[in-house]
């Protein structure tokens, strides 16, 4: 039993000298001192990306006033949070260029001056891509990952990157979510004692607090849904090959997807509609012309859920009466909204489900990490898991807090050509597709399944690493092993902490998942701004309980 907890809790959370960390984090960036102008900019940074991308077109925004806004709220609010890693310099050069463009009427693209935020394990020109690793610091590959050519296409601006969990969490059983040596610790901007979770931390963390009009994030198992729940925002997991992976890097080949994390679900569904599309470079997409999204149109945003079958999934929701009693409330709203709700009260999974996946992430980690490691231009110190093991064993920062017992297992394992590795394959996608989703959808005549995101956030711990006291709920494993698609809202707070209900749907139901979400997130209205608090009893309302008589 111990052992399955420990394959659990690893799953769900994937998601000698080295050289000194680049300071671009606080790389030189104009700023304007008028206060009116701050003023008037203020109001525009909490509006969804499709309003800001609309007012810039319409000449009632510049994208250099955008820019420069999110910069000052960026050095205002993020100093104890710590979500961005990077600073592009040339943003607010970019964004002039853009006004400009738009001024001889050269404009182009739905989101058009429009500033993201990229997790630092994505490629962009701009930027160096460390996922948070000093063996990275100089990855400096001068390339954009499609995904991020596409929204440049579509006229965004790279604003910067976002901290994560080092190696996207898969490097030791005992990580602290939200670390990495080159970025630091991500914290929870609604109690600063609280994970931001991992593996995609610091864009959570960052849309919770809005110092961009997007984010992009990327998961294996659980680093999108589970920061966008703790921090209180929308994160989308797409179906695995709607979206290019190439120059992204990796975990899994099965599993691994970038994916939005946004303010709304609106945003989200105009930013998968523009990553997605063929990648001859990532046979997972080949078929992704076939299942390509439409964008949101104003026609699909206030209508209603009539005729939806929603899958109550009851199996995982724990026993957190906080959590329950909000999961109702979102239920309430979807019957409300005019959905049909169908309880699932279980499902069986096979006694070695968890110790497989482990075995398939671990094969598939040590090769295409190798694959990545041996085909990046820059100038890296590692060419192999083998040799970034021995980099880091000489690393005092790398090992400061926590082990690398993932790589040793890893580097270690069954090759990808096993035998064993394509017999935990089987099972697990099986399990998680055809006897799972699949199965759960057909037998209950359901749309889409809900369930829990996850618990409220946990605190950070320096000593036992990531754990949740009440446990790790939602099914959400499910949609990572399965490769589907996986939507998460917020639904309410527990003790001033953010939850989130998660929609998920079979593949190829990205546009489904996402209208069925969006609708939700409109009829229900569930926003918990960040209270940066150091702690729950540092909330105002609790401080004379504090003190006592």
């Amino acid at each position: 039993m111990k052992a399955t907890l420990l394959y659990a809790a690893v799953i769900l959370l994937c998601t000698a000298c080295a050289p000194s960390k680049p300071n671009t984090k606080n790389a030189s960036v104009e700023r304007s001192d008028d206060r009116a102008f701050s003023v008037a900019v203020e109001a525009w940074l909490d509006k969804s990306a499709l309003e800001q991308a609309q007012a810039i077109a319409a000449g009632e925004l510049s994208s250099e006033a955008l820019v420069k806004g999110y910069l000052a709220r960026i050095e205002k609010l993020d100093g104890d949070v710590n979500s961005i890693l990077a600073l592009n310099p040339n943003a607010i050069e970019e964004a002039r260029a853009a006004d400009l463009a738009r001024k001889n009427r050269m404009r182009k693209g739905p989101l058009f001056g429009i500033p993201v935020l990229l997790k630092d394990n994505i490629e962009t020109s701009e930027l160096p891509t460390t996922a948070g690793a000093m063996a990275l610091v100089d990855n400096d590959t001068k390339r954009d990952a499609p995904i991020v050519a596409r929204l440049k296409a579509a006229g965004a601006i790279v604003l910067g990157k976002t901290n994560l969990s080092e190696w996207a969490n898969f490097r030791s059983e005992s990580s602290i979510s939200g670390w990495s040596a080159v970025g630091g610790l991500t914290r929870n901007p609604h109690m600063l004692s609280r994970s931001a979770c991992g593996s995609s931390s610091g864009s959570g963390a960052a849309m919770a607090l809005r110092l961009a009009s997007l984010a992009v994030g990327t998961e294996t198992n659980g680093s999108i849904i589970c920061p966008s729940s703790m921090n209180g925002i929308v994160g989308f997991k797409p179906t695995v090959g709607l979206l290019s992976r190439t120059h992204i890097v990796p975990i899994s080949y099965t599993q691994d997807t970038a994916g939005p994390m946004t303010a709304n679900v609106n945003d989200a569904w105009l930013m998968a509609s523009i990553m997605a599309g063929v990648d001859t470079k990532d046979s997972a997409t080949l078929e992704a012309s076939k299942h390509m999204l439409n964008a949101p149109q104003q026609s699909m945003l206030a209508t209603d859920l009539k005729g939806v079958r929603v899958g109550v999934v009851r199996y995982r929701q724990g026993d957190n009466p906080h959590v329950l009693s909000t999961y109702e409330k979102a239920l309430n709203s979807l019957t409300a909204a005019g959905a049909e709700l169908v309880e699932i009260s279980d499902f069986k999974q096979p006694e070695s489900f968890w110790a497989d996946s482990y075995q398939v992430l671990l094969s598939e980690f040590h090769y295409t990490l190798n694959e990545y490691l041996e085909g990046s231009p820059a100038d890296i110190p590692v060419r192999s898991l083998s040799e970034l093991i021995t980099y880091n064993q000489a690393s005092s920062r790398e090992l400061a807090l926590f082990n690398q017992d993932i790589f040793e297992k890893a580097v270690n394992t069954d090759d990808i050509n096993s035998p064993e590795y394509a017999s935990a394959l089987a099972l697990v996608r099986e399990t998680a597709r055809d006897k799972g989703i699949d199965a759960l959808m057909a037998q209950h005549k359901v749309d889409v399944l809900v369930a829990p995101s996850n618990s409220p956030a946990f605190l950070i711990d320096g000593v036992y690493g990531d754990h949740s006291p009440m446990g790790f709920i939602g099914i959400g494993y499910l949609a990572a092993i399965a490769g589907y698609p996986h939507l998460t809202v917020p639904a309410g707070e527990v003790k001033n902490l953010p939850v989130g209900i998660s929609f998920i749907g079979k593949q190829w139901d990205d546009e489904k998942v996402l209208r069925i979400g969006s609708i939700f997130q409109a009829k229900h209205g569930a926003y918990i701004k960040p209270g940066l608090l150091p702690s729950r009893l540092h909330n105002p309302a609790l401080l004379d309980a504090v003190k006592g008589l």
